[in-house]
């Protein structure tokens, strides 16, 4: 593939993390593509589903060994907005997925490369071809953004409840 295609193919991965941003979770969206068909989407779902396992991989993975009638996803691209985890990787290996494109890194978990690279781990029966980077710009702002929203809500909440300890009333109110 060349990388008009694999932006063509992040950028759907990035529609699903944005759905997944819009049910309050972590945005980050897979596709699976298959020749040049798209045949699995998926988004997380941890928060909505409480479940640890439920990463856009994890789910798109699923999706596409239904879809085609096996588990084996030898000739099959994995496109995700973030680099996988160590669970997610697992999953790719025992999949057999070809290659897995990622859009931004990740520095606390990421095992295709970042952290540790479970993906080209020759000790593996099956090693993935890794393209790293591909619009990392967009894919790391979808996730900055979240998490800072995150943190002013918690600064604002925090902000209401010592205004409810102090009565109601402000600093501004107190001087």
């Amino acid at each position: 593939m060349n990388i008009n295609q694999d932006e063509y193919y992040m950028k759907e991965a990035i529609k699903e993390a944005k759905k997944a941003e819009t049910l309050n979770e972590v945005p980050i969206g897979a596709v699976i593509v298959l020749g040049e068909e798209i045949i699995s989407r998926a988004h997380n779902l941890r928060e909505n589903e409480q479940s640890a396992i439920a990463h856009a991989e994890l789910l798109a993975i699923d999706q596409a060994c239904h879809e085609i009638g096996s588990w084996r996803l030898e000739d099959a691209t994995l496109y995700v907005t973030l680099e996988p985890c160590p669970m997610c990787s697992g999953a790719i290996i025992l999949s057999r997925i070809k290659r897995v494109v990622y859009g931004a890194p990740d520095p606390k978990g990421g095992c295709a490369g970042t952290f540790m690279n479970l993906l080209q781990d020759e000790r593996f029966n099956h090693q993935s071809e890794v393209i790293k980077g591909v619009l990392e710009k967009e894919c790391s702002q979808l996730l900055s953004s979240f998490f800072r929203a995150i943190r002013e809500r918690k600064k604002a909440d925090k902000r209401k409840e010592k205004q409810v300890q102090m009565g109601g009333f402000t600093n501004i109110d107190i001087e």
